[in-house]
């Protein structure tokens, strides 16, 4: 396969374009990379609104009846609910992982078991997080499913 990147002005509007003989699994796979790697949402930080970028997330955590989204070197709070997020970004490489956490698959170095059928997962900024025992069946099927 043949990749082409072609730098268009600073006026047009960015593209990506796929040929192929046939749409398959190969190229569904592309078309949900590239998706998931769109996209932002709001959050609060020091009574200021911010956008961010999907990509940046590491995890996004409830605390307290409050919502957190944490990035490498910051956080921010959000008035969503923890299922909305869940929900919202299912489709996108992320998870549940426990009763209070949403991670971010892309931004997971490694896997390895804890205590008590738990796992414990290192982030890109080394930052440990806990999958619970009840998720580490879906985590699984979405890792080995190439969701990654």
């Amino acid at each position: 396969m043949d990749i082409t990147v072609k730098k268009i002005g600073e006026s047009e509007k960015e593209y990506i374009e796929i040929g192929c003989h046939k749409k398959d699994e190969r190229i569904d796979e592309i078309v949900r990379f590239i998706r998931s790697r769109e996209g932002i949402l709001k959050g609060t930080k020091e009574d200021r609104q911010y956008s961010i970028a999907l990509p940046d997330i590491l995890y996004i955590e409830a605390v307290d009846e409050k919502t957190f989204i944490y990035l490498e070197n910051d956080c921010y709070e959000s008035g969503r609910r923890l299922y909305e997020f869940d929900e919202a970004l299912a489709s996108r490489n992320f998870a549940r992982i426990s009763k209070s956490v949403v991670v971010n698959l892309m931004k997971i170095t490694s896997i390895k078991p804890s205590l008590n059928g738990r796992f414990s997962c290192v982030l890109t900024n080394g930052e440990q997080v806990i999958i619970s025992r009840k998720y580490v069946p879906d985590i699984r099927e979405k890792l080995k499913g190439g969701a990654v």
